[in-house]
């Protein structure tokens, strides 16, 4: 059996194959992100799904895709954890961005970036990703992720720059409590997930001016930082991966024509994507 999977900070999907690489059963674990969750919490994440227990000693390959996963220690981390679990397979570690890369363009050129809970971008030469910038996440960087615009709700709410009908709504949809934010922010662990949890508030509000502002600000953000920093052909491909870039596609495109580029597919969830490329590509 392979176990193949794409984790972000928040959740991660695995599928189960066959040898024939056939489908077996897919499911979603909390995210598993070893830059910032502790090892005690990576293994109980895993076993504390059955499917995936189930199978442990039947699992011969594991390809896991994700955040935090680009800087040997946590690599490290996650392969001991998962290396105890299933304790008979072969277990390949890395980076979100190239499965991204595998899920949106396969191996041809392109620009690909992630809008999850934290962001990225990269250039794809067809055979090596090249990142211009360094991810710090998310308390200086990750523009137009998920934290971002969680962080710019509490902070627009707290400065009464929130419309009053969103803000009452936003008042009844979460604890605002000073002293509760600040218990998550500085006392609790995962603080950039607890960040975005507050952005799927903008989801609802998706036609208000307030919010098509907010996301092109983010949006903007993004390409002055980590876009227009590669210096490509005009009519390179680029590709997004995420939610938060797949229900506001019209102000990305936008975004985008501002600086004469344009987008060339936004995909939300890439798992099956890179199912697809594991099953053309790799052994």
């Amino acid at each position: 059996m392979i176990l193949i999977a794409d984790g972000g900070s928040t959740k991660a999907d695995w599928i189960a194959l066959d040898k024939q690489k056939n489908e077996i059963f897919r499911v979603r674990t909390l995210g598993l992100n070893p830059a910032v969750i502790s090892r005690e919490e990576l293994y109980n994440r895993i076993v504390n799904m059955f499917q995936l227990i189930s199978v442990k000693d039947s699992v011969e390959e594991i390809f896991f895709y994700g955040a935090g996963c680009g800087t040997p220690k946590p690599v490290e981390i996650l392969k001991d954890v998962m290396q105890s679990i299933f304790t008979k397979a072969s277990i390949t570690i890395a980076e979100d961005m190239l499965a991204a890369v595998y899920a949106a363009t396969g191996k041809s050129p392109a620009i690909v970036c992630i809008l999850g809970t934290g962001s990225n971008s990269c250039y794809f030469d067809g055979k090596k990703l090249h990142m211009k910038v360094a991810s710090l996440g998310y308390t200086i960087m990750d523009e137009a992720s998920g934290n971002y615009f969680g962080k710019q709700l509490i902070r627009d709410y707290y400065y009464n720059r929130m419309p009053e009908n969103i803000a009452k709504d936003f008042r009844s949809q979460f604890d605002l409590d000073p002293d509760t934010i600040k218990y998550h922010l500085y006392r609790q662990p995962n603080p950039n997930m607890y960040l975005a949890s507050f952005a799927k508030f903008m989801f609802e509000y998706k036609e208000e001016d307030y919010v098509k502002e907010l996301i092109k600000k983010g949006f903007e953000e993004f390409f002055i930082y980590r876009i227009l920093q590669y210096k490509v052909e005009k009519n390179t491909p680029i590709y997004f991966i995420g939610s938060i870039a797949f229900y506001f596609r019209s102000i990305l495109e936008s975004v985008a024509a501002k600086y004469n580029l344009s987008i060339t597919d936004v995909i939300q969830r890439p798992i099956d994507n890179l199912i697809d490329f594991h099953k053309k590509h790799i052994n």
